[in-house]
């Protein structure tokens, strides 16, 4: 098992994975520890556990919107990550979760960028995850967003915004490319002041970044963007807090295909003008 993961995960050294191991802290799906010197064993999953350095904590707090059995449901600040990644472990919406409700296989049924606050939805059952992931894919989620951009007296809305979205430069940024659109958002307005305005968005599609990159493109960047229209701050740089990207997924909607309910989630926030 040594051999499969110094083989999948290249970067990272064979006295580090070791180090885990004698630590115990790589499982396999049973929950069984995986020592240096286990036989590989094919189709199994393992789970590795890591540690950051000096984590700092992103001083917002989260609002548990709804639970049940099947479902969890949090209202997310801006600034916090979905699920681990990079330099952010303990401060993610995920593991936060998992702490306060004692749920360790909890997991989300869809992710919002780490700059976007609002509704995310996690599945409390492992045996239920592919159905309610079959919702997106599928197209079955009816969500909505509300934005604050720029005001355009020229552009006649509403609208919807068609195009193609690709991995843009660099790596972590998108972009519009020539090709059969995959991406498709209608933008509404809901109010102007002084040259700023309040937008609805409905997403049809579920590109990354592709709320950010369609209101760049119309010429509305959304206030506070650091990555669109272009690079403002590197990845690395820390956060300005007074400053939050003025993105908000606002509601969600869909058929629950476990229960067969009609499910609707709303954050109490509003962004204002």
């Amino acid at each position: 098992m040594l051999d499969c993961l110094l083989e999948r995960f290249a970067a990272i050294p064979a006295a580090e994975w070791l180090r885990r191991m004698l630590a115990q802290e790589v499982l396999d799906e049973f929950g069984v520890v995986v020592t240096p010197t286990r036989a590989y064993q094919a189709h199994i999953r393992l789970y590795y556990y890591r540690s950051v350095a000096q984590e700092a904590r992103i001083p917002f707090d989260e609002v548990l919107l709804f639970q049940d059995e099947h479902l969890v449901v949090a209202d997310k600040p801006h600034f916090l990550s979905v699920t681990p990644g990079g330099p952010h472990l303990q401060e993610t919406l995920l593991v936060r979760l998992k702490k306060r409700l004692g749920l360790d296989a909890l997991q989300p049924i869809h992710r919002i960028d780490r700059e976007t606050a609002g509704v995310v939805v996690f599945c409390v059952q492992p045996q239920e995850r592919d159905a309610y992931h079959a919702l997106f894919r599928e197209h079955a989620v009816h969500k909505t967003y509300q934005a604050i951009a720029p005001w355009r007296d020229d552009l006649i809305l509403p609208l919807t915004r068609h195009s193609r979205i690709a991995e843009g430069e660099p790596f972590f940024l998108q972009r519009e490319t020539p090709g059969m659109p995959n991406a498709s958002t209608e933008v509404e307005l809901l109010e102007v002041c002084e040259g700023r305005a309040r937008y609805l968005l409905r997403p049809h599609t579920g590109q990354k970044h592709q709320l950010r990159v369609h209101m760049a493109a119309l010429g509305m960047a959304i206030e506070n963007d650091p990555f669109y229209p272009q690079v403002r701050r590197t990845r690395d740089e820390a956060d300005d807090w007074t400053r939050p990207l003025q993105l908000l997924a606002k509601s969600i909607a869909f058929t629950d295909p476990v229960t067969g309910q009609e499910r609707h989630f709303e954050s109490p926030r509003d962004l204002t003008l």
